[in-house]
């Protein structure tokens, strides 16, 4: 008959022996405890500063598409929408610009100016077309202008394309101010409501996220401490 000799049985400890048995259990089963609470609590942590930076970099966003975009829109005043018929489109005379040519160094060149006059559907007036706001800002008297480069030729080439353009469509949408402070009107808005819902759209979505991040792990700590409560009564 085989009889195991080497091992003990629970029933055999000494009962100090068994109380530091069962203590050094439970001694091992709060240690790790412990490290599950300190790795949820870094984890935590982590959760809550990337929402924060998330939030915190949407902010930065807005603020730079305030300062640019948005005053942009805001300040255009060519804002109803109508058809304009071309009148003339031709090129008069050239201006003076400047290119550069490398670190502290700039070069005189020359650009043609293209003057487009159409006719404003609503109101029947003869008016000069510009292709955006900056346009008029650069040069008053031009309907376009193009990038400044050393070659006139290329410049030449590509405003006798727009020209031949305008006259094959001799008609089109345009922009105009309806307050009537400016007598001109625009081809292209350089920042639409749609450019606008874009360019917000994203800034958006990362602050509503951060703030979704931080509320969950807000949450999460929350129900855990109740939960804990909980426990400590039905104890």
């Amino acid at each position: 008959m085989f009889i195991w000799t080497s091992g003990r049985s629970s029933s055999s400890y000494r009962p100090d022996e068994r109380r530091n048995f069962y203590q050094k259990i439970k001694d091992h089963d709060l240690l790790d405890k412990r490290k599950t609470v300190t790795a949820l609590k870094a984890g935590e942590d982590r959760a809550i500063l990337l929402g924060l930076a998330m939030m915190v970099c949407s902010i930065m966003m807005y603020f730079l598409l305030g300062i640019t975009l948005l005053r942009s829109y805001m300040q255009s005043v060519w804002t109803e929408e109508t058809q304009c018929t071309l009148m003339n489109a031709s090129i008069t005379e050239t201006f003076n610009c400047s290119f550069s040519c490398g670190p502290d160094c700039w070069k005189i060149s020359q650009y043609p100016c293209l003057q487009v006059y159409v006719n404003l559907n609503s109101s029947g007036q003869k008016v000069l077309l510009y292709h955006t706001e900056e346009t008029m800002k650069v040069n008053s008297e031009c309907s376009y202008i193009p990038r400044c480069g050393k070659n006139y030729e290329e410049s030449l080439s590509l405003v006798s394309i727009i020209m031949e353009n305008f006259r094959k469509h001799q008609h089109f949408p345009c922009f105009y101010d309806p307050e009537g402070n400016q007598k001109n009107v625009i081809l292209t808005k350089l920042y639409s409501s749609d450019v606008l819902f874009h360019s917000l759209f994203w800034p958006t979505c990362m602050m509503l996220g951060g703030i979704v991040i931080v509320a969950m792990v807000k949450l999460t700590q929350y129900l855990s401490l109740l939960c804990e409560r909980i426990q400590r009564i039905n104890r």
